[in-house]
């Protein structure tokens, strides 16, 4: 059993940045693709960016592309999200998911282990 913890989360004004971390009660994240999502109140979890750790291959939504960036912590056990010109429309609360997968894939229920969430709030 994996467990994730997210952290980083916070307010921030529209336009800013927050980088978000997660870490893993295991000692590599090797065997894993890493992926982040967000939940808004009254909408579904919504697929961000993903990383196959070994390769480090990446797959991003549209609606991130070219703002969001996600990485290899500095640790092995760590994967990271950088979210730049954020937008009132990002607020939500960010998970961090871990999938036993060869791809990078962007359907919640086929990653089996979840981190409980931060919250990230974007004022204008």
């Amino acid at each position: 059993q994996v467990q994730l913890v997210e952290s980083g989360g916070g307010l921030v004004q529209a336009g800013g940045s927050l980088r978000l971390s997660c870490t893993a009660s295991e000692r590599t994240l090797r065997i894993y693709v890493m992926g982040w999502f967000r939940q808004a109140p009254g909408k579904e979890r919504e697929f961000l960016a993903g990383i196959r750790w070994l390769d480090g291959a990446t797959l991003y939504a549209d609606s991130v592309e070219g703002r969001f960036t996600i990485s290899k912590g500095n640790t092995e056990n760590t994967v990271s999200l950088q979210m730049n010109s954020l937008l009132p429309e990002d607020t939500a609360v960010y998970y961090c998911a871990a999938d036993r997968s060869p791809f990078v894939r962007t359907e919640p229920s086929i990653y089996d282990y979840w981190g409980q969430g931060t919250q990230v709030t974007v004022s204008s």
